[in-house]
């Protein structure tokens, strides 16, 4: 194993070894069955302590990614689904999965100065100024969704990136930016006239309204995305396993 530990990085270490674990629940041998290293050795190789790897191994067996059974050791899940980016659809992703062709009917890129708001999020100062991505979004015949995404200025995006690409692929082979952590508020709102504008319904039409926040393998935030919806034409999914 080749994977290795970086203790002066400020992502946290058992964030490092959960990114690890998902490489070697991707690897071809332990897809096919073989038992991951064992905890003590594993820690050792990687100079963290067992508690530390614990965490990581504790979080991927509640995904469902591994399996742990005494005696006989750590597993990939027969089915598993390799990695965080992929476990994580994109918008663009998903709807390839659902068949949904998906046409850009608007994509505008800017750089904005902060609100209050957003620069708490992003604990930056409200001078330094931000990369805001607008898009609208629908089937070939109609656009039934509305994105504006502000990102932080420590990923480094220029503006000239093709934001055409699933939007978290991008980040993470261009910039190594991987988009571990979602936290969404969804609520119902009437359109103002802008957002019925894009969306071609009447203002006062009713939205769905989604608000993420998301942030990278060390917690740190790097997107701030309001989502609006346009209510006959999508249904907004959660599933939860007890």
């Amino acid at each position: 194993m080749k994977y290795s530990i970086d203790h002066k990085s400020p992502i946290p270490l058992h964030a490092q070894a959960e990114t690890i674990l998902r490489n070697l629940i991707a690897d071809e041998e332990y897809q096919n069955g073989k038992v991951l290293p064992n905890e003590v050795d594993l820690a050792n190789k990687l100079a963290i302590s067992r508690t530390t790897l614990r965490q990581a191994i504790n979080k991927l067996v509640f995904e469902g990614l591994l399996i742990r059974k005494k005696r006989t050791g750590t597993k990939v899940a027969q089915g598993a689904v390799s990695s965080k980016s992929n476990n994580w659809l994109s918008f663009s992703q998903e709807m390839k999965l659902r068949g949904i062709p998906i046409k850009n009917f608007e994509l505008h890129v800017s750089w904005v100065f902060p609100d209050e708001a957003l620069a708490n999020f992003f604990e930056i100062k409200p001078d330094r100024k931000v990369l805001k991505m607008e898009r609208v979004r629908g089937r070939p015949d109609e656009p039934f969704v509305y994105f504006i995404s502000y990102f932080h200025p420590r990923i480094g995006l220029t503006g000239d990136e093709d934001f055409k690409r699933p939007l978290y692929e991008m980040l993470e082979n261009e910039y190594s930016i991987i988009a571990t952590l979602s936290k969404e508020e969804i609520s119902a709102h009437a359109a103002d006239t802008s957002t019925a504008n894009k969306l071609r319904i009447q203002t006062g039409g009713p939205v769905l309204f989604r608000k993420r926040f998301v942030f990278d393998q060390g917690e740190r935030p790097i997107e701030y995305n309001l989502g609006y919806y346009k209510a006959d034409s999508f249904v907004y999914t959660v599933e939860s396993r007890r």
